[in-house]
């Protein structure tokens, strides 16, 4: 009995000598994951250096120059006050500063000397050099910018150039490993890792068009135009902007993707500027509210048609007002913005195909983009519950017969929330009204709420109203 216990007793010894054995391996492997060394053949770890050796050189460091007039003190305009205190002629004169900024871009081209840079970083600018990582400085020009998606393109003539390849941005996905190449604080050009924190951001009122990828490699001030590139060295992304509350980076950096870019940099080389299609309609998000007025299922998303211009390529195409777009050449649409970025960012004379829910079905209308006016999109109704629909509200008819005009509307009034004095009511509930008997004549047979439709100033959109 004594010897089986003795065997036992070993074989556990060995057990826990084996396990803790393991353990130390597993704890070495860690620390050659954590510490930059070699593994135990000589091996080199894996780094980034290689990439950047062939990045480095096609991301440069841009300076601009402007000329400021100083405002002058105003009491400086007065002859009696100069005259009394014998101010000299020349602080009559007007004085100017001149100031510098810094910035970042990179070389797309180098046989032609492309660089791609942002609006913002050259905008103003009366003079803009590009230097370069190997010491070189040249004077650029400016072949063109667009300001909507805040991208410049800029040549320099210099031979002995590094290009960036372009990549596919629309590959990307969120977690992917990026990094970002600028020049932040004029320091230099500078190394940031990170990745792709999100994509598709929109609504962040920085740019006119915005597709954002979000990132957490750190982004600062002189960053802007430079290259956000993915483990291969391909550009990905023009880092443009931070999102800085305390005036410093807090991880949340945003990118131009690079095929958005794409798009107006063809443009800008073969025109000098960007002549963008349009489809000619005023749109707003499809909210709740408005999917049940339309009898759509709640969790529904798009974009409501809110008016359409004559003439226009969506008059054309026969998109009416009230049609909800889903999806644009086959990819779905979740807002107004979306839309607006998968039209805007088009040519003129473009066909494009635009799914649309009309009553309650689906139909594909094809569309030819024209040189319309821009895209506008319609404000939200704000929500409100209302018990009398209509009371305290006072209306016309319109001089014009277009329509119903909202002549007043008491303070106290549940709909003053939503309805404006001025509002030019055109129809109710999806009929059609041009003067208040055919509105009271609508309302008289109207069930629950209602579905406004208001032009209001340049905008047309969408109310409702329920009990």
């Amino acid at each position: 009995m004594n010897r089986l216990n003795h065997r036992a007793y070993q074989r556990t010894q060995v057990l826990i000598k084996s396990v803790l054995l393991c353990c130390l391996m597993g704890l070495a492997q860690s620390s050659f994951a954590l510490f930059p060394q070699q593994d135990g053949e000589g091996r080199a770890l894996p780094s980034l250096a290689p990439m950047l050796k062939t990045v480095n050189p096609a991301v440069v460091n841009i300076s601009t120059y402007t000329t400021r007039n100083v405002q002058q003190n105003p009491l400086l305009n007065d002859p009696f006050f100069r005259r009394f205190f014998n101010v000299p002629e020349q602080q009559m004169r007007p004085q100017q500063r001149r100031t510098q900024s810094a910035g970042s871009g990179v070389i797309i081209d180098a046989e032609a000397g492309t660089v791609l840079t942002n609006h913002h970083v050259i905008n103003g600018a009366d003079e803009i050099t590009v230097a370069l990582e190997d010491g070189r400085s040249y004077t650029a020009t400016l072949i063109g910018s667009d300001p909507d998606v805040d991208i410049a393109v800029l040549k320099i003539d210099a031979k002995d150039l590094r290009s960036v390849t372009l990549a596919d941005s629309e590959n990307l996905e969120v977690g992917d490993y990026v990094v970002a190449i600028g020049n932040p604080f004029g320091l230099g050009q500078t190394v940031t890792t990170g990745i792709v924190s999100a994509l598709g951001r929109t609504g962040l009122g920085i740019e006119g068009y915005e597709n954002f990828i979000q990132t957490d490699a750190s982004i600062n001030p002189g960053n802007s135009g430079g290259a956000l590139v993915n483990l291969h060295g391909e550009l990905v992304g023009v880092n443009t902007a931070i999102l800085a509350p305390a005036g410093g980076n807090v991880g949340i950096g945003f990118a131009i993707p690079i095929n958005m870019a794409k798009v107006s940099i063809d443009q800008i080389l073969e025109h000098g500027e960007v002549k963008r299609g349009q489809l000619g309609v005023v749109i707003q998000d499809l909210s709740p509210e408005l999917a049940d007025a339309f009898k759509l299922p709640k969790h529904q998303r798009g974009a409501v048609i809110a008016e359409v211009q004559e003439k226009s390529a969506a008059d054309e195409a026969g998109i009416k007002p009230g049609d909800v777009v889903v999806a644009v050449e086959g990819k779905e649409v979740y807002s107004s913005a979306q839309l607006r970025n998968a039209v805007g960012l088009r040519r003129i004379g473009d066909k494009v195909a635009i799914t649309v829910l009309r009553d309650g079905k689906s139909k594909i209308l094809h569309a030819r983009l024209k040189a319309t006016p821009a895209l506008k999109v319609a404000a939200d109704a704000p929500n409100s519950d209302v018990s009398n629909l209509l009371k305290g509200i006072v209306l016309r008819d319109a001089p014009d017969g277009r329509g119903v005009v909202v002549a007043d509307v008491a303070s106290d009034a549940e709909a003053a929330t939503k309805l404006q004095a001025g509002d030019l009511i055109v129809s109710l509930n999806q009929r059609r009204v041009q003067n208040v008997k055919e509105f009271s004549a609508v309302l008289s047979a109207s069930k629950g709420g209602l579905l406004i439709r208001v032009l209001r100033g340049q905008m047309a959109l969408w109310i409702v109203l329920q009990p």
